[in-house]
This record gives structure tokens, C-alpha cells and sequence, in this order.
């Protein structure tokens, strides 16, 4: 029943790993839309890949544009894979973007130049690995997202991790910004 899942695959910030760690994240890529692409499709979901596409190999890119195309029909759950992505040059480039093209910038026609457009903005959002930052993950976007942290590292969050993650959501009231309604009186 989720319609949209993104996912922060590998953050502008990762290039400054050691660069074994990033060829082996970019290695990763590769072999998991390989093996993985068919049952994607299969189970109907539509692939994207948000992020900046400069510096990125064109081999890369390739598969990239490959695979969301070949996704692009699918009419269940859209996977967002946030790839060379960062939340401050998403917000960046869109305002560049819609100044270049004269459009006046507002909170609507930022919401819809931004990569994530037109998914709408996460209702919650997973931490991972004991960190308590968004390590610049969809800033914009997730102004009213819940957030939740887990100890659980990525490769080993599984779904158990998830439905604990889910059973706290739904615990939470989402007031973006109301108030509690005040209490009703029941005579005595």
C-alpha cells in the first residue's frame, strides 16, 4: 500500500569517500539493477533516478536512463533512487532553472521543478545506521515528513525493521502546523 519509496542510494557528499569505497557503491549500482531490473518490472514498479548527472560516467548514465525506461509504464509503486543527489543542489538547480526560464519562484513552482516532483513529498522518513541528520536528503521535501531513527545499519534493515518503522508512524498525529482539537465536554 506504499505508492512511492525513495531511496538515498549515493549522496554528491560519497565522492569524497576513498575511491575503492565509491568504485565499489558504483559496482553495487550496477550488479543490483542487473539482477534486479526484471523483478522490478515484473512486480510492476516504475523506476527514477534523481540527481545530478554531471561528472557521472556516460556508461553509467546509459544504464540509468536504461532502466527507468524501461520502467517508465509500469503503474505500481514508483521507486525513487536518489543517485549522485543532494538536497541543496536540488534546491539549487531548480530556482537556477525557473529563474533561466523567468518563472517567478514560489513554494508551488519550486514543488514542481524539484527531482522529486510530481511524487509528493514523503510522509515519513527512515533514518538508518543510529545517525540522527537528513545528511542533506530531500531538505525541501521533507519540511513535514516524520522522522524516524533506527540503530538497524541499511543492509541489514529488513522488513521487520520496516513495520516497526511503519507501527511508529502510525502511532504519531500529523498536525502540519493545526493545533490539537480541544476536548470534549461530556456532562456528567
Amino acid at each position: 500500500g506504499i505508492p512511492t519509496l525513495t531511496v538515498f542510494a549515493f549522496s554528491s557528499e560519497n565522492w569524497s569517500r576513498p575511491s575503492g569505497e565509491v568504485s565499489g557503491l558504483l559496482e553495487l549500482l550496477n550488479l543490483a539493477l542487473r539482477h534486479e531490473l526484471a523483478a522490478l518490472h515484473g512486480r510492476g514498479i516504475r523506476l527514477r533516478f534523481l540527481g545530478s548527472r554531471h561528472g557521472l560516467e556516460p556508461s553509467l548514465c546509459t544504464v540509468l536512463e536504461n532502466a527507468a525506461q524501461a520502467t517508465q509504464e509500469n503503474q505500481g509503486m514508483v521507486l525513487n533512487v536518489c543517485f549522485n543527489y543532494g538536497g541543496r543542489w536540488d534546491i539549487v538547480d531548480a530556482a537556477a532553472r525557473l529563474a533561466a526560464a523567468g518563472t517567478p519562484i514560489t513554494e508551488a513552482s519550486m514543488n514542481a521543478t524539484l527531482s522529486l516532483a510530481p511524487c509528493s513529498d514523503p510522509d515519513l522518513l527512515i533514518r538508518t545506521g543510529d545517525e540522527h541528520r537528513l545528511s542533506n536528503f530531500l531538505l525541501w521535501q521533507c519540511a513535514y515528513s516524520e522522522l524516524y531513527f533506527s540503530p538497524v545499519l541499511w543492509p541489514d534493515f529488513d522488513a521487520a525493521a520496516l513495520d516497526l518503522a511503519l507501527e511508529a508512524y502510525a502511532s504519531r498525529e500529523r498536525r502540519f502546523g493545526r493545533t490539537r482539537p480541544a476536548p470534549v465536554a461530556v456532562p456528567a
